[in-house]
């Protein structure tokens, strides 16, 4: 049977006994109305694996003691898609938690030339991200920070390959058949996509013009499609 899976940021500390938080203790006890010795799983997000017995019972407070812990191993390659945020905020929100699913290491939203107005809150977002973190048993949060002015996110160094997917004519390598050899970030336009001067732009400075295929995707999916074939392609 798979153990009761919370996210606690400071678990990390822990020694001999760690103290659950409100909402954690509030969904052992209330909801799934655990026991003392009964045992749960706890991250940090960072790695961190903790296995812990039930101690004291509190809706509020409830505290455990630490059985065994253990640093999962990360990937030793990073994998990062930057996208432009969508009006449509469930469909983000969809694609924050397909991508954490499937192992995103880092997700930074857009503001582009072709971003519409959007209400952006980074609390919500987040909370998707650990929900779906928790849902697929990883160990690791993906980062992801407030929206970046395009213009201003591609001129930050990036230690990596550096990827710009689009639907403009042109010279373009088809994603699949790129190698992914080392750290990467892949950039996915808004709706609209990204405007000509914005991919001339990314591609002065270093970033290789790639195609996600003969159809056009909706933005939602092309960061599904983009982060499977990164993904698969880590050699």
């Amino acid at each position: 049977m798979q153990l009761p899976f919370f996210y606690e940021p400071t678990c990390n500390t822990a020694t001999e006994y760690f103290t659950l938080s409100e909402d954690t203790s509030k969904h052992c006890i209330q909801v799934l109305r655990m026991k003392k010795n009964e045992q749960i799983l706890l991250t940090d997000g960072m790695g961190v694996k903790i296995v812990a017995a039930i101690n004291l019972e509190h809706k509020k407070h409830t505290e455990v003691q630490i059985i065994s812990k253990e640093i999962i191993p990360a990937n030793d390659k990073k994998t990062c898609i930057a996208i432009g945020i969508l009006k449509n905020n469930a469909r983000f929100e969809w694609f924050l938690e397909k991508a954490t699913e499937l192992g995103i290491s880092e997700i930074i939203p857009l503001i582009t030339d072709n971003t519409e107005k959007a209400h952006f809150r980074l609390d919500r977002m987040k909370n998707i991200l650990i929900a779906a973190m928790l849902q697929s048993q990883q160990y690791y949060l993906p980062i992801m920070e407030e929206p970046q002015i395009f213009k201003k996110f591609i001129q930050i160094p990036f230690l990596g390959q550096k990827l710009i997917a689009h639907c403009e004519n042109g010279e373009k390598d088809y994603l699949p058949a790129v190698s992914i050899r080392e750290n990467v970030r892949l950039l996915i336009g808004p709706e609209g996509d990204f405007s000509p001067n914005e991919i001339q732009l990314a591609e002065e400075i270093g970033y290789q013009s790639v195609s996600l295929g003969e159809n056009r995707l909706r933005t939602e999916t092309a960061g599904i499609v983009g982060v499977t074939f990164l993904q698969l392609n880590h050699s």
